[in-house]
C-alpha cells in the first residue's frame, strides 16, 4: 500500500517520536512549537549545511538540503547532505549525513530519522543505501550508521506509530522525565503539572475558563 501525498509526514517526526511520543503529537497534531537556545542552534546549523551547494571531492560528489519522499512509507522531508561515491563499476552510491547539534543519543532516534532517509533515496533512486553518518556538532564527530534489517524495521514501524498518532489526532498524557528540561516545547508541554491533561490546548481553556470565573 503506498500512501497519497495528503497523508505524508515530516522524516522528522519519526525522530521526534522516538525521543518522546507527546512532543510528536504536540507537534505534528497540536502544531505548538517554541525555539529555545538548542533549538535554535541546530536551525542555524542546518541552514548553514544546506545553503553550501553542490561540491565535487574525487570519487564524491556532495549535495546540500537534497528534498526526499517515499510513497510507501509517506514520508517527506530534505537530507541535509548525499555523499554520491562513485563505485568501481563507475556507478555513484548515495550516503546521507544528518548534521545534529548536540552529542550522540542513547536511544535510536537520530538512527531511524537517518534511515528513513537512505530508505526514501532507495525508492527514489531504485538503488541500495547500505549505511550512511551522523556528524555531531557539539563532539565534531561522525558516527557511520549501517541500515541493517533491524533499523530498518524498527524505522518502518515508527513511521507507521507515527501515521497512527497523527490520525488519530489524540495527544499521549504528559509524563515528565529528564529529557524534559532540554526540550524546547516543555514550558507549552508543562510535563510536571498537566499530568492527566492530554491536550495543552483542553489544559489551557481550562486555565481561561477558571479566569473567567474569578473575574
Amino acid at each position: 500500500m503506498n500512501y497519497s501525498e495528503d497523508d505524508f509526514i515530516m522524516i522528522s517526526a519519526l525522530q521526534h517520536y522516538n525521543y518522546c511520543p507527546r512532543q510528536c503529537a504536540l507537534i505534528h497534531v497540536e502544531q505548538v512549537w517554541a525555539e529555545n537556545r538548542l533549538t535554535a542552534e541546530g536551525k542555524i546549523l542546518h541552514e548553514r549545511v544546506h545553503e553550501e551547494g553542490r561540491e565535487s571531492r574525487g570519487d564524491i560528489r556532495i549535495e546540500h538540503g537534497v528534498p526526499l519522499r517515499s510513497l510507501r512509507l509517506g514520508l517527506s522531508g530534505m537530507a541535509d547532505v548525499i555523499e554520491f561515491q562513485r563505485q568501481p563499476d563507475g556507478a555513484w552510491k548515495p550516503f546521507p549525513v544528518e548534521y545534529k547539534r548536540g552529542k550522540p543519543k542513547p536511544d535510536d532516534c537520530d538512527k531511524v530519522q537517518l534511515c528513513a532517509q537512505a530508505m526514501c533515496l532507495e525508492e527514489m533512486l531504485n538503488t541500495d543505501v547500505p549505511e550512511g553518518a551522523l556528524f555531531y556538532g557539539k563532539t565534531r564527530h561522525r558516527l557511520d550508521v549501517l541500515f541493517d534489517a533491524a533499523l530498518r524495521k524498527e524505522t518502518e514501524e515508527t513511521a507507521r506509530r507515527v501515521h497512527e498518532l497523527i490520525e488519530s489526532g489524540r495527544t499521549p498524557t504528559a509524563a515528565y522525565m529528564p529529557k524534559c528540561d532540554n526540550c524546547s516545547i516543555n514550558s507549552l508541554c508543562l510535563p510536571k503539572i498537566t499530568g492527566k491533561v492530554k491536550s495543552v490546548k483542553d489544559y489551557l481553556s481550562r486555565i481561561i475558563k477558571d479566569n473567567e470565573k474569578t473575574s
